[in-house]
């Protein structure tokens, strides 16, 4: 049995990076069988471990990829990503990525396809006909055009893929809590910043020390006391920057508090999400699911850099619903034209 999942079955703390860069190569090599991958998943599935098991694994990861090139595409970017596992909503976090561009803030958002809900980001994606981007090239190309890029699994390790093929063929969504929680770090993006909404399902504490050891990027947690991964309107949020909480946002101070997730239920059959979602981006769902994703882009546009304060972000980010223009923007990007000028907040 490899030492990484001895240590992980045994509770040994913390497991080093050497032990993590064997584990990567002997997987490589195709030294481990099934039984071990599919025990290490599971292992990590059944209980996180602590941040610095976790940190020096995210680190045994990056250092066997090139960095990504930041060119002058990238500045002031923010990407959006949850950890799902909490109440089941429609998708929030794509639906304020494209609110958040649409008032001019510069997204590069990532995500996967359902482990925990029943439609996950690319799922809906693959539905509302928005390609995603392949390479790092091809998003800086897709975020000039349109002030928004959904990145493609090109950004996430390798190793993930060659674990996929030894577990096969058993999927990975049994695996999906482990993937969600870790997932927000695991994507090379050089973004400038980068808002992750963290349920209750994934141990906050830990992930808020990966969040202020993560140097590659600014990371802002979100969490509340409902253990949804969103900003809610009708619950009490708190924003972490890095270990220390930075902002608390209370039902009625930015928005009316009135509401329930019964405001924010998913549609049930596969064929009605695109019509749902559009009426989301042009605030035909409700003033509450309106609200709710006019604070996620809120956010988005605060992060994305200094000067911009929550009141007029989400101004900004209630216009860009308001006024058509973001579902316009999900439109033209599903169907490939060239967007209008606007103006950058």
């Amino acid at each position: 049995m490899h030492e990484a999942l001895a240590g992980l079955l045994e509770g040994k703390a913390p497991i080093g990076r050497e032990t993590w860069r064997s584990w990567w190569d002997e997987l490589g090599a195709g030294g481990l069988d099934r039984a071990q991958a599919v025990g290490l998943l599971a292992s990590l599935t059944s209980r996180l471990p602590g941040h610095d098991t976790l940190r020096n694994l995210l680190d045994s990861l990056a250092e066997r990829r090139p960095p990504a090139a930041a060119g002058g595409a990238w500045q002031d970017t923010v990407n959006v990503v949850g950890t799902g596992g909490g109440p089941p909503t429609f998708n929030v976090s794509t639906a304020a990525a494209f609110v958040a561009a649409a008032a001019g803030v510069k997204v590069v958002k990532t995500g996967s396809r359902a482990y925990t809900s029943a439609l996950g980001s690319v799922d809906l994606l693959e539905r509302l006909g928005v390609r995603l981007t392949s390479s790092y090239t091809q998003t800086e190309d897709v975020l000039a055009e349109h002030g928004i890029a959904f990145a493609g699994p090109f950004v996430y390790p390798a190793q993930l893929t060659r674990l996929a093929r030894t577990v096969a063929p058993l999927a990975m969504k049994p695996f999906g809590r482990f993937l969600n929680a870790l997932g927000p770090f695991l994507a090379d993006l050089p973004v400038t910043a980068q808002v992750t909404g963290v349920s209750a399902a994934v141990p906050l504490d830990t992930l808020r020390e990966l969040a202020a050891t993560t140097t590659t990027r600014r990371i802002w947690l979100t969490a509340n006391d409902t253990g949804a991964d969103e900003l809610l309107p009708f619950a009490v949020n708190t924003v972490y920057g890095g270990r220390a909480a930075t902002r608390v946002i209370r039902p009625g101070e930015l928005t009316p508090g009135d509401g329930s997730f019964e405001d924010l239920r998913p549609v049930t059959e596969a064929a009605g999400a695109v019509p749902h979602f559009l009426s989301v981006l042009d605030g035909g769902a409700g003033p509450v699911a309106r609200r709710t994703v006019a604070l996620g882009a809120a956010a988005l546009i605060v992060a994305s850099g200094p000067g911009r304060d929550w009141p007029s972000a989400l101004a900004l980010a209630d216009d860009a619903i308001g006024s058509g223009a973001a579902a316009d923007l999900a439109r033209r990007l599903a169907a490939g034209r060239t967007r209008p000028a606007v103006a950058r907040v």
